[in-house]
């Protein structure tokens, strides 16, 4: 499966938001030696391990 390519604003906010679910206690989802949240969510971002998925062209009335 290849991932969607992300934008630098939702990329910013995935990373975002996976590193506040991580720093709550969730689940790493990847082998790391990192211990900041905001870098193993990278490193998560990095090896397409996230289930985030951006919708778009959406119509806003």
């Amino acid at each position: 499966m290849q991932q969607q390519q992300h934008n630098r604003y939702e990329k910013a906010r995935i990373l975002g938001a996976r590193a506040l679910q991580i720093s709550y206690g969730a689940p790493v989802l990847v082998d790391t030696d990192q211990s900041e949240p905001i870098l193993i969510a990278a490193e998560e971002y990095d090896a397409e391990a996230l289930p985030f998925t951006v919708k778009r062209g959406y119509d806003r009335k």
